[in-house]
């Protein structure tokens, strides 16, 4: 979100995501009004300093935080601990392509709340294409988990699809952004509203 949170929050989303890495054409420098004060508000972040984090929670009074960086377990771990007083979930991105070792989740098991996969490339996170679903066939956890990467409303078959196989078990929600935006961080209202009448969301 950058240009219209407004907008979207009256689609009633169950999280809206905010970019606080500066590269980023959406980065976002805004304020939060009371009208998506219902929502829970996310925290993109990528390999910021935990101080920075903490700041954006406070300021902003985030529900969550998505580090979406090479951040270590021992990252999450003291952020967490840093957090303890508060209720705020922590989602740790994952990027893949053609494979993915998932042993690599294991060491963040305990020190993140949910997983989030997408598709690996330029940027991190917003680059416009999916990656292979299938490849979740081999997933061990049973931690919930995002599932993300250039989902748009070309993709709602193969939505509807995974939806109803094994692996989407523990795929507690679908991000979207990038197909549903007429530009970086203003998003296409009618779209979204569409993506979620065909899916009933």
């Amino acid at each position: 979100m950058k240009y219209n949170p407004e907008e979207v929050a009256e689609l009633q989303p169950d999280y809206m995501g905010f970019i606080f890495w500066e590269p980023s054409s959406r980065y976002y420098q805004g304020s939060l009004t009371d009208k998506i004060s219902s929502i829970e508000k996310i925290g993109v972040f990528v390999d910021a300093p935990i101080k920075d984090v903490l700041e954006k929670v406070k300021t902003y009074a985030l529900s969550g935080i998505q580090l979406h960086g090479k951040e270590t377990p021992e990252y999450c771990a003291q952020l967490t601990k840093e957090l303890s007083n508060k209720t705020i979930t922590v989602i740790k991105v994952f990027s893949i392509k053609d494979q993915f070792d998932f042993s690599t989740l294991k060491p963040y098991e305990e020190v993140c709340d949910f997983y989030l996969f997408d598709t690996k490339g330029k940027l991190p996170g917003g680059n416009g294409y999916t990656f292979d679903w299938k490849l979740l066939k081999d997933y061990p956890s049973k931690k919930p988990y995002f599932l993300s990467g250039g989902i748009g409303l070309e993709n709602v078959a193969d939505i509807k699809s995974f939806l109803k196989r094994p692996e989407s078990k523990y795929c507690h929600a679908l991000d979207v952004n990038s197909k549903f935006e007429n530009k970086p961080g203003h998003k296409n209202i009618d779209k979204l509203k569409e993506f979620k009448s065909i899916l009933n969301l």
